[in-house]
């Protein structure tokens, strides 16, 4: 197995052997990184950021690697809060935007700070505080502990970062069994960067995955939630749902999808969930709005149908709202135990699921009143994603598609007639007969 080795001195490439220049970088990340050089300490971008530079991609955020101590940063900046337990951090605000600051990590428990580890080998806190070099191998990936100096615009690194950059390799530094077990949601970043990046995971940091993916279970379920969402609505959800299945990180997050996707027979699940995640890719890179609800409700949709369907057949007296009802918190509640889901999120998924039924009604009013419901919109695109996979009847989206393009009288005259129920007279009291009678009213 892999095991990556310090070495004496890092490779430093000069400004004129890289392409990164400072017109690329936030304003708001060189005030940081101009303060603490001025105030006397070591400042160095650090980690995505320089990659996606690198790689000639536009940064999401700056994150700023220092030798001065949180508390140190605090004082250089009115506009900063220190967070995290697990790891100090400080976080320096430009109104919305956030530069994050990490001190330099050390490697050994005979550093300066504090180091709590659990009995399987998973960092409950790590603040131990070193130098540039012990910072650089504490790192998970190769390819994110390239360091930025502000100092001469030069490029650090330790690890080999840039040639893995080059040849288009994600490598874990360290030994990668060590590094999972220290923290599970690595296997998690892996998947996201190779997917993200496009780059091949080096075999020693691949094969152990399959193996520990069962150690995700003791990660919180809002931990997972967070990772999640970076997860798939990043602009990469297909190829992140490929490589998550292909070694085995799927289930362990969602087990009640895996189980509905291993057991599918005319594969409504798997092209449902392939076209969400497409739909929502494509939204993301047309910079469109996403909204994750919708999402999740597609990646819970097969499991809460089964479940329906199963109650609908214990109790033929429950109809289809009421059973969907059931079933899907009986689902939410399940999967909450693995990846927590927001309100925020778990009501609009709730109200596309139990709307569905309610497209087949086309009779009356019934129409209009579902076309005018908050939720409307969401659970027609549900409607859609159900009748491209298969598993909803085209014909009827087609009619709902048609339907919401008619004028208010086109519509009333595309319904179907409810029906004239005869006013029900109330029946007089009669002798029952005396013989033939068949007991009705």
């Amino acid at each position: 197995m892999q095991q990556v080795g310090t070495i004496e001195e890092p490779r430093i490439i000069p400004r004129s052997g890289h392409t990164i220049s400072r017109k690329h970088i936030s304003e708001h990340a060189l005030k940081v990184l101009y303060r603490l050089k001025k105030a006397g300490y070591q400042s160095y971008l650090v980690g995505g950021c320089v990659r996606d530079l690198l790689l000639g991609h536009e940064p999401k955020d700056f994150d700023v690697a220092t030798d001065a101590r949180p508390e140190e940063v605090r004082a250089l900046f009115s506009n900063c809060r220190l967070i995290g337990r697990r790891f100090r951090l400080a976080h320096v605000f430009f109104g919305r935007n956030i530069i994050e600051v990490a001190t330099f990590r050390g490697q050994s428990s005979d550093g300066e700070g504090e180091r709590t580890a659990a009995d399987d080998g998973r960092l409950l806190r790590d603040n131990v505080y070193g130098t540039l070099e012990e910072d650089a191998w504490r790192r998970d990936f190769t390819v994110n502990a390239l360091y930025y100096n502000i100092d001469d615009f030069s490029l650090v690194d330790y690890t080999g970062g840039l040639d893995d950059l080059r040849a288009g390799v994600l490598r874990l530094i360290g030994d990668p069994d060590t590094r999972y077990r220290e923290d599970p949601v690595r296997m998690l970043r892996a998947i996201r960067f190779a997917a993200r990046l496009g780059f091949r995971m080096h075999p020693d940091t691949e094969a152990p995955i399959a193996q520990l993916a069962g150690l995700l279970e003791g990660i919180s379920p809002s931990r997972l939630f967070d990772e999640t969402l970076k997860l798939f609505m990043s602009g990469y959800a297909v190829p992140t749902w490929e490589l998550l299945r292909q070694h085995g990180l799927f289930g362990v997050l969602y087990p009640q999808t895996e189980s509905a996707l291993a057991e599918e027979e005319a594969g409504f699940p798997r092209v449902m969930l392939a076209r969400a995640m497409e739909n929502t890719d494509l939204r993301i890179e047309q910079r469109k709005p996403v909204t994750p609800y919708f999402l999740y409700a597609a990646l819970l949709w097969e499991p809460v149908r089964l479940r329906m369907q199963a109650l609908m057949a214990a109790d033929e007296r429950l109809g289809e709202v009421m059973a969907l009802q059931i079933a899907g918190g009986e689902v939410l509640s399940e999967q909450l135990r693995r990846v927590s889901i927001p309100k925020r999120f778990s009501l609009p998924m709730r109200e596309i699921w139990t709307l569905q039924p309610r497209f087949a009604q086309r009779r009356g009013a019934r129409p209009l009143r579902l076309l005018g419901h908050p939720r409307f919109r969401a659970a027609y695109d549900f409607l859609l994603l159900r009748a491209e996979s298969g598993e909803a009847d085209p014909e009827l989206a087609e009619w709902w598609t048609r339907f919401q393009t008619l004028d208010a009288d086109e519509q009333r005259a595309l319904v179907q007639p409810a029906g004239k129920r005869g006013r029900r007279r109330r029946s007089r009291k009669r002798k029952a007969p005396a013989s033939g009678g068949d007991g009705q009213a």
